[in-house]
């Protein structure tokens, strides 16, 4: 039986996860631009393997209270889990004085390795993290477009509405401190905005490769336009066509949602380094008209 695209939206299996992909799309760059100015494309995925942790001790917790479905606490343990670690990943760093690679690869191995453990104390397996590894668009509930709603705000309404503060931070921390602005806070705070969108994006595109979506469409809008802001709205775009694109796609091949839409932005990110030339032949040919009439190209930073 042959699925029309509009069938999609009156799906069961199908509505919610088309609105959280969209959330995705929108938050998950947003948070990357801020990630790759401050050459943290890891913190990701490091934060994906603590937030499988908190899916574990939700599991443990829902099984000590008979909770139904036993998983009905693991997205709620994943948000805990995943905002402690962005935290404590700020701390060590700062204050530890620990380097960022060794308190990223704290994160990897613990956080796996934490949930390996915690699952099996739980009654489970391995094999109920894989859902949260890949994702799974089956496991997709109305309380989870419920949750992806209201950390999709905050990540939006944080990385958008403090983008001049944030920009500033990521771009040269001690020009941020001599001009009094709260690094340390800041730091935190961008740390944090990339645990909700983990755990926002857990569901859809899995822990193991939710930061392929923050990180890709930012690298790939890098390669064809100029300007923080302008970069941020590129790959929003990107994002958001590669989640629909993911999704519509595995309705009817099947295919894991995660891994197609992280091979789609990959595909994007190709077709950006072919088109590069030609943009920056187009923009030096902008820039040579527009020296000889005797206007002056915006600023990099487009603000």
């Amino acid at each position: 039986m042959t699925i029309a695209p509009w069938d999609l939206l009156t799906s069961d299996i199908m509505r919610y996860p088309l609105i959280i992909a969209v959330l995705i799309g929108l938050t998950a760059p947003i948070v990357g631009t801020y990630l790759v100015q401050k050459n943290l494309s890891l913190l990701g995925d490091g934060l994906g393997h603590v937030a499988l942790t908190g899916v574990a001790v939700g599991w443990l917790v829902g099984a000590w209270i008979s909770a139904s479905p036993q998983d009905l606490l693991a997205i709620p343990g994943a948000l805990v889990a995943s905002v402690i670690g962005a935290v404590v990943i700020e701390i060590v760093r700062e204050v530890g004085h620990t380097s960022r690679d060794v308190a990223l690869a704290i994160l990897f191995y613990g956080g796996i390795a934490g949930g390996v453990v915690i699952i099996q104390l739980a009654g489970g397996g391995s094999q109920s993290l894989v859902g949260y590894l890949f994702g799974s668009l089956a496991t997709v509930t109305a309380t989870d477009l419920v949750i992806a709603v209201v950390l999709a705000v905050i990540v939006m309404v944080i990385g958008i509405g403090l983008s001049r503060v944030l920009y500033t931070v990521t771009g040269d921390e001690e020009f941020a401190r001599a001009s009094g602005l709260p690094v340390r806070a800041m730091n935190i705070l961008i740390a944090v905005i990339a645990a909700l969108t983990v755990t926002l994006a857990m569901r859809i595109v899995g822990a193991l490769m939710v930061s392929a979506l923050m990180i890709v469409p930012v690298a790939a809008a890098q390669s064809v336009v100029v300007g923080f802001t302008r970069t941020m709205r590129t790959a929003m775009a990107i994002a958001v066509v590669c989640a629909l694109g993911g999704l519509v796609l595995t309705a009817y091949v099947d295919l894991p949602p995660g891994g197609v839409i992280v091979l789609l932005t990959i595909a994007c990110y190709a077709v950006s380094l072919i088109l590069r030339p030609i943009v920056q032949r187009l923009r030096a040919r902008r820039t040579e008209a527009e020296s000889r009439s005797g206007v002056s190209e915006p600023m990099p930073a487009d603000r």
